[in-house]
């Protein structure tokens, strides 16, 4: 998710397993749930999850959204090992992992994605549909009918800038053509892996003349960046924007939002603007794998994510959670999470499922040569 793939590990060569976590979890029961109902209720599905024992996530950094402390917060409360890896992978390799490691017992459990791939995956069939206790509270649009995924937190494109080492922070995608941010305009991945890259080549494309049917604009203003001798290749991270290597960063405002207080402390002034010429907000989404090795633990897992506590925790990561209009109604939203929220004029909108995959599509075609040479 942030950023493009590293090694996978060293298990490469893992054998499959025989089924041991499934069948001591409920076999087949487990596997098929599309409801805690299914179950017997909550209570029952939490049984079956500390029976299992544990969860395999991947690609999910301890500071994107706050993930570290919602994973810690998931092993407190069930007693349940989380087996986090590659956490700074991308939504492709997590795709990638689930196809490649089926019948293995480190196959990931649960997927967080950014939409293209959560789209691309239910429609290859990856996903295990599962409706959580709050299905009925997230939004129409922002979840597949049949449950394969569903939108869990999201945000605005950002522009995030080391104003000690940036004598004058851009403020838009025009600004960010000036000569003097030459070598210095990064993107957290490739857009064709990574889904916060994505979004940024589509504030891009909406900066530029172009609209969700049409993500060229933002093709053709990676290349004007790129000749113009401002686009830095180099995929920016917590350690990148640190150490100067990439001093502007066009991301998520949550986690543009989480450097400026991670770093504050370290030295380095991180200023955050979401662009006034292209305003585009997404969600993530969650999505369990057809053939999770312990699926009790990833149905609770959804479970506990789309709970209030769990919504709350991704506030607290900056990040805007899908329950939240739901949960400031029925006051279950901690109020003092949602006033850090970085501010944003206006209504946002959101692509279509087709528009999306249409983009992405475009992007896998053109993407290499815009940015090449």
């Amino acid at each position: 998710m942030l950023t493009v793939a590293t090694s996978l590990g060293a298990a490469c060569g893992a054998a499959p397993t025989t089924g041991s976590q499934t069948e001591a979890s409920g076999g087949s029961v487990a596997k098929t749930a599309t409801s805690a109902t299914d179950f017997g209720g909550l209570d029952k599905l939490v049984e079956a999850a500390k029976k299992e024992g544990q969860l395999n996530v991947i690609a999910l950094p301890p500071d994107w959204a706050n993930y570290g402390e919602i994973i810690q917060a998931f092993t407190t409360k069930y007693g349940i090992k989380v087996n986090s890896e590659n956490p700074d992978g991308s939504s492709s390799d997590e795709i990638n992992a689930v196809k490649t490691r089926k019948g293995q017992d480190r196959a990931p459990d649960v997927l967080d994605l950014g939409t293209a791939f959560a789209l691309s995956g239910a429609a290859e069939g990856l996903f295990a549909p599962y409706k959580v206790q709050t299905w009925d509270k997230i939004p129409e649009g922002q979840k597949d009918a049949n449950g394969t995924w569903y939108n869990d937190y999201g945000g605005y494109v950002s522009i995030g800038c080391d104003a000690k080492r940036i004598k004058e922070c851009p403020q838009t995608f025009a600004d960010l053509l000036k000569p003097e941010y030459k070598g210095k305009v990064a993107l957290n991945g490739n857009p064709t892996k990574a889904g916060s890259a994505f979004a940024g080549v589509f504030a891009a494309s909406l900066a530029n003349g172009g609209s969700f049917d049409d993500i060229q604009p933002g093709l053709d203003y990676f290349k004007k960046l790129k000749a113009a001798g401002n686009f830095n290749p180099v995929e920016s991270t917590p350690a990148t924007v640190q150490n100067g290597e990439t001093p502007i960063s066009i991301d998520w405002d949550y986690l543009n939002a989480g450097y400026t207080e991670q770093f504050a402390a370290k030295g380095v002034d991180w200023k955050v603007t979401v662009p006034s010429d292209g305003k585009y907000a997404q969600y993530y989404a969650q999505a369990i794998n057809k053939d999770a090795p312990h699926p009790a633990a990833a149905r609770l897992w959804q479970e506990f994510l789309y709970s209030p506590e769990g919504q709350n925790l991704y506030l607290k990561g900056y990040a805007r959670a899908v329950l939240l209009p739901a949960m400031q109604t029925d006051g279950t939203a901690d109020a003092a999470l949602v006033d850090q929220l970085p501010k944003v004029d206006g209504t946002p909108e959101f692509a279509s499922d087709a528009q999306v995959t249409k983009a992405k599509e475009v992007l896998a075609t053109g993407w290499g040569a815009a940015v090449s040479g």
